[in-house]
């Protein structure tokens, strides 16, 4: 039973998954018009939901990756170069159509953090799923503060069902969330000025 609802918690809870949830978010509270808050919502879920997904799915029925949980670190590093890819559209997307500098922010750290996280992948498996729910928590923190503290509680979560599907060591989904978190706060402060 426990298996299987890590098993829920991590196959709903994808690092696209915050994406979405996020822009969600954002386009309902921040963006000032609905022309702003429609661009934010179809970007995320274009560029930062379907297409990561769809190229997933692709690439394992390729074999490209052998299983639902990218277990073997050397198959991440391609879907992580394409998904820099989609990022980088959605990233100029965003700037053209001049929404909240929140949400060109946040955005600019999934690529950033991407890239981190290929560097750190040439060494060691860092957990992905931890990284997107703690980049999540963090955007949602620095815009929204302590009400925003489900965010953590669902990345607590998400940590304990990679450790308990056992794709993941502890210290890789610590390292995960405390990098992560750290990483998108930051640059956000520093990008938005706030």
């Amino acid at each position: 039973m426990k298996n299987k609802f890590a098993r829920f918690i991590s196959t709903i809870f994808v690092p696209p998954s915050f994406t979405l949830i996020v822009y969600l978010i954002f386009s309902l509270t921040i963006e000032t018009t609905v022309q702003k808050s429609l661009i934010v919502f179809l970007t995320a879920l274009v560029f930062g939901f379907i297409l990561p997904i769809a190229m997933f799915v692709m690439m394992r029925k390729k074999k490209m990756i052998s299983d639902n949980d990218a277990m073997i670190k050397d198959q991440r590093t391609l879907p992580y170069l394409i998904a820099i890819g989609f990022y980088s559209a959605g990233l100029i997307i965003l700037i053209f159509t001049e929404v909240s500098k929140i949400s060109i922010a946040f955005w600019f750290c999934y690529i950033s953090n991407t890239i981190i996280t290929i560097i750190i992948n040439k060494y060691w498996k860092i957990s992905a799923h931890s990284m997107g729910a703690s980049g999540a928590a963090a955007a949602l923190f620095f815009t929204f503060g302590w009400s925003s503290f489900v965010a953590m509680i669902i990345t607590l979560l998400v940590g304990w069902s990679r450790m308990e599907l056992k794709c993941h060591t502890a210290s890789q989904v610590i390292a995960g969330i405390l990098l992560a978190f750290a990483s998108v706060y930051i640059q956000m402060k520093i990008i938005t000025g706030l």
